[in-house]
């Protein structure tokens, strides 16, 4: 059975007096283990689609399933629970406080699931040596560089152990050496049986995937390599 599937899911959002139909029926489904990149130009719904995806958000009709379990009349606490055990999220611009240091960003997940400080700790270490930056541990974002600082989000959005890790844009800031070397990690974290959907606009990045995803006009269509 699929890990996430869609089912005829729109969405639409309600701005003033208008309506934007930001998904319009669209269907997937993403096994488990694999590593999905979700393409289509700009406007077409890749952030909405992501948003479905990783119960962040809820559709306007259609279903949404995450390990079985529909998400569409969930409430926010219910939704927040399956995110917190299920899913793992990177973002373009990092998304990390400033005033933490690399260790305490990666562990401030697990301050919500009651985990104590030196359990918190250990595994934030743990997951920045995972990530080659054992030597950055107390580093602040701001003396990190951009492709340290999408490290240290990835070994946040692992923190939890989830199932899937949604990464949105992931190299879009960084240079293409290091953007590589980002594509290079999420695919050895998807070896070690992580089930990775990436949104990106790059064919570069796409190439990394085992299938792409396409989105148009707020509809997929599944294509491969």
């Amino acid at each position: 059975m699929p890990e996430i599937e869609l089912e005829q899911v729109t969405k639409t959002y309600q701005l003033g007096e208008t309506e934007v139909d930001a998904l319009r029926g669209s269907d997937a489904a993403i096994e488990s283990g694999e590593f999905v990149a979700i393409m289509g130009p700009s406007g077409s719904g890749k952030s909405t689609l992501m948003n479905m995806i990783g119960a962040l958000d809820t559709p306007t009709s259609g279903q949404v399933e995450i390990d079985d379990e529909g998400i569409s009349g969930m409430g926010e606490d219910e939704l927040a629970a399956l995110r917190s055990d299920k899913v793992g999220f990177v973002f373009q611009e990092f998304n990390l406080i400033q005033s933490m240091n690399a260790t305490q960003n990666v562990a401030l997940p697990l301050v919500f699931q009651g985990v104590s400080k030196g359990k918190r700790r250990q595994r934030a270490e743990d997951l920045l040596e995972r990530v080659g930056l054992g030597d950055r541990m107390r580093h602040t974002p701001s003396e990190l560089s951009g492709g340290q600082r999408q490290r240290v989000s990835i070994a946040r959005a692992l923190a939890n152990d989830p199932e899937v890790v949604l990464a949105d844009e992931p190299t879009g800031n960084l240079d293409t050496e290091t953007g590589d070397n980002i594509m290079d990690l999420l695919t050895e974290l998807n070896d070690r049986g992580k089930t990775i959907v990436m949104v990106t606009h790059d064919p570069g990045d796409a190439e990394y995937a085992d299938r792409i995803l396409e989105i148009e006009d707020g509809v997929t269509q599944t294509g491969d390599e």
